[in-house]
């Protein structure tokens, strides 16, 4: 017998260790997120990707499928939960995207897209923190964190090199790096480590890069949110399949 989970009324087959994340995008069913990715330990950190399991929300990245659960993904409610938690990130840093060198190829903008935010509600926190522009390649822009965790774990996990943390708590919590002087120029990071490549927004940033490819031609003006997502769970099925 097929071990089977249904979303938003479709039933699915799901493989044993799956998470609902790991299941329904396998499925190519979407489920919103910014701090997943195929491939790294599941942290549950954006909290985008909270589906109601029997009247209990849960994180889908998180939590692990199982035969007979009955989850809604896809409705009002949630994506209007969404919706506030994406305008609480882009108020809580400095995410102005027509100045942003990251726009086009910026998840959290196009996530604002994908849920139809107009407005970001709440009243910016113009935040304050340390630009890090010591490495002669990479940047790090911490006003633009969103605190994802995703870099930390491609350091770790893939680039073995464990090069960033997240210190502190609640709204004190902040990105650092493991280094003699807290510089990035003093660690081991290099512009090929998926650390480097794989922020969402554009606290991490290869110098001389931004510009090279036109707005119009970037990754969300070509393809959406939803599309892109699933692309990555399947590039990342197929890569273990070759393993």
């Amino acid at each position: 017998m097929q071990n089977t989970i249904i979303i938003d009324g479709q039933e699915i087959i799901f493989k044993d260790g799956q998470t609902i994340m790991d299941a329904a995008l396998a499925a190519k069913i979407y489920i919103p997120h910014l701090c997943h990715y195929p491939g790294l330990t599941p942290h549950g950190n954006c909290k985008l990707c909270t589906v109601n399991l029997g009247g209990k929300s849960v994180s889908a990245c998180t939590t692990p499928a199982m035969s007979g659960q009955q989850i809604s993904n896809n409705t009002a409610e949630l994506n209007e939960a969404r919706t506030t938690v994406t305008q609480m990130l882009f108020i809580e840093g400095d995410h102005i995207c027509p100045s942003c060198e990251k726009t086009g190829n910026c998840k959290l903008q196009a996530m604002a897209y994908h849920l139809g935010m107009l407005d970001e509600h709440f009243s910016p926190f113009y935040p304050r923190r340390e630009i890090d522009a010591s490495h002669p390649a990479i940047l790090l822009d911490r006003s633009r964190c969103i605190l994802c965790d995703l870099c930390v774990r491609a350091s770790r996990e893939i680039d073995g090199k464990n090069v960033f943390a997240i210190a502190g708590r609640g709204i004190a919590a902040h990105l650092i790096v493991n280094s003699s002087s807290g510089k990035l120029v003093d660690s081991d990071i290099d512009v090929s480590d998926l650390a480097t490549n794989i922020c969402p927004v554009g606290a991490i940033l290869i110098k001389e890069q931004s510009y090279t490819i036109p707005i119009g031609k970037r990754i969300y003006d070509q393809q959406t949110i939803v599309e892109v997502g699933l692309q990555e769970a399947i590039s990342e099925k197929t890569k273990h399949d070759h393993d």
